[in-house]
């Protein structure tokens, strides 16, 4: 196997949420998390925060790796703002597992040359 494959670039995707709740956070990430392996997580304290701050919760997930549940509608609080980033075919693989879970209000992609960055916005089914 290649080391391109060894490292996970072709299939990681950073899943960046932005202006929502811990529990909407945990919503989308655990759609994602019946799917594919979570890699990594970065979970902000809010305790910490001293005053108005944005809030982005990140994880980064392994789209060849994982359950591969089925996807249901999934309940939000309110509308999530999210950015994928990675690879074309790993993001778009995770564009359609969200797309069966929530329904995506807004699309927006930015490519590259290698990567992609997709920016969606999240509401409840």
């Amino acid at each position: 196997m290649s080391d391109v494959y060894d490292l996970h670039i072709d299939t990681d995707v950073t899943v960046q949420l932005c202006d929502c709740s811990r529990e909407d956070a945990q919503a989308v990430f655990d759609v994602l998390d019946s799917v594919y392996q979570l890699e990594d997580t970065a979970t902000p304290n809010p305790q910490a925060v001293t005053g108005p701050a944005p809030t982005v919760w990140t994880a980064i997930f392994d789209t060849a790796g994982g359950q591969r549940q089925e996807v249901g509608p999934t309940r939000l609080t309110a509308l999530v703002g999210a950015t994928l980033t990675g690879g074309y075919h790993a993001v778009d693989e995770v564009q359609k597992v969200l797309a069966a879970g929530f329904d995506i209000q807004s699309l927006q992609a930015v490519s590259g040359d290698q990567e992609t960055e997709a920016r969606l916005l999240l509401a409840s089914r």
